[in-house]
This record gives C-alpha cells, structure tokens and sequence, in this order.
C-alpha cells in the first residue's frame, strides 16, 4: 500500500465522513428550525440559510470525494 494510500485511507476519508455528517445536521437543523418557527419570518430565513448551508457543504464534499478518487486511481499505476 502506497503512503497515498494510507493517509486517503486513514486521514482524508474519515474526516470527510465527518465533514458530511456535519453538513447533514446543518440541513436537518435548518429544516427542523424551519418547520418550527413557521410563524416568525426572520427565524424562518434563518432556517432558509441553514438549509442552503448544508447543501453547499454536501455539494462541496462530494466534490472533494470525487477529486480524491480521480487523484487515488491516477496515482495507482
């Protein structure tokens, strides 16, 4: 096994795991926040914002998944 290999397999993909579930509970949060402050509209954008958040932090890590699997198979003759 490679040294690549072994920080991918040991560093970066269990602090991607966690930086997903992260992001995971700032969606749930925003949707949960949300759906009880139905009745105050500047909590409710707050919640708005959590949502979006939490959907940008899941897009970017599985963009950052992504560029690490094309850079582990590249590396690996």
């Amino acid at each position: 096994m490679t040294l690549i290999n072994k920080v991918i397999t040991g560093i970066l993909n269990p602090l991607i795991g966690l930086m997903f579930a992260i992001a995971i509970a700032i969606f749930i949060w925003g949707i949960v926040e949300f759906i009880w402050n139905s009745g105050s509209e500047d909590k409710r954008t707050t919640g708005k914002q959590h949502i979006i958040w939490g959907l940008v932090g899941l897009l970017i890590m599985s963009a950052v998944a992504g560029i690490i699997q094309i850079i582990k198979n590249f590396v690996q003759f």
